[in-house]
């Protein structure tokens, strides 16, 4: 039986990327241009643009959509593009969608509107709204931290049956929810957040699965070589690239994946900017971090053999 999984290819390691501001904290789209470039030259499996990492409240309507039309000239069709399109109603969403639909991407990511805090109906009654409006098949985003509603298996699965939507990236830091929604939907829809650790290749080799949404990207092939090692059956190798990238996360991150000294984008932009990386500034409301942290990141990636 064809299930709706089976729409799309997404599958591996599809990071959430940062986006790029100069010192003016004016959306740089040459430092964008070589960071894609960069992305793609090592490997990854497909891009989250304008996601949570990519600082998408901090960009102006025109903003995000002159950054959709700068991704998808620049990498549509050589790689699954995923735009962020997370608004307060489901029409925002669907007039993002469609300058997503006009440049390549391939789907859309969108959690539940953050700050009005919906009850189930209204959040199902969203992604309908929604399902009914796309050209692009939908990734639903459970972003506890992010949205202040962490999504029930319940609700997920009413979601799930939404005709558009296709994946969910289920951001939670809690392994036993994550599990419960891998084992009850992803026979239905790709579900995304497999953690690159001895639990998510016991997982993946067990059962199989999608991947992993990550944020940045930040140590180049390592994180998509970790699913390329493991579906090559080299698990020693895969279990290597994981290793690698959990040292990040155990020393930037906490258990929730909010930044321990600064926010995500913050901290992922100053290691870019630590290896000659387009990485740039974060705007405000959000701070660079400081010289003193971004001495402790360095020290992390010169552990890692990246500096």
């Amino acid at each position: 039986m064809t299930t709706k999984r089976s729409r799309v290819d997404w599958r591996g390691y599809i990071p959430a990327i940062t986006t790029p501001f100069d010192a003016a904290h004016n959306l740089d789209l040459q430092g964008l241009g070589r960071l894609l470039e960069w992305l793609h030259g090592e490997g990854m499996h497909g891009l989250v643009i304008a996601g949570t990492t990519g600082e998408w409240p901090s960009l102006c309507s025109a903003e995000r959509k002159q950054l959709f039309q700068a991704v998808g000239a620049q990498l549509g069709g050589k790689l699954p593009l995923l735009a962020g399109c997370t608004a307060f109603t489901a029409r925002e969403v669907l007039e993002f969608a469609e300058v997503a639909a006009e440049n390549r991407f391939d789907g859309i990511l969108v959690t539940p509107p953050p700050y009005f805090r919906p009850n189930a109906d209204e959040i199902v009654g969203f992604y309908e709204d929604i399902s009914r409006g796309s050209r692009l098949p939908i990734c639903v985003y459970n972003w506890p931290p992010g949205t202040g509603i962490d999504l029930p298996l319940e609700v997920l699965k009413r979601i799930a049956d939404i005709e558009n939507v296709v994946a969910i990236k289920q951001s939670t830091g809690d392994l036993r929810r994550f599990v419960n929604t891998f084992f009850a939907l992803n026979e239905q829809v790709r579900v995304f957040g497999h953690s690159m650790d001895e639990h998510g290749l016991a997982l993946l080799e067990a059962r199989g699965g999608d991947g992993t949404m990550g944020a940045g990207a930040v140590l180049g092939r390592t994180h998509p070589d970790f699913y390329n090692h493991l579906w090559a059956g080299d698990v020693d190798a895969a279990r290597a690239c994981g290793a690698r990238d959990r040292v990040i996360l155990d020393e930037w991150y906490t258990q929730d994946l909010v930044g321990r000294f600064g926010s995500g984008p913050a901290i992922l932009k100053a290691a870019l900017n630590a290896q000659g990386l387009p990485g740039g500034h974060v705007r405000r409301p959000l701070h660079d971090v400081s010289a003193e942290d971004s001495a402790r990141i360095r020290k992390t990636l010169v552990s890692l053999g990246r500096i």
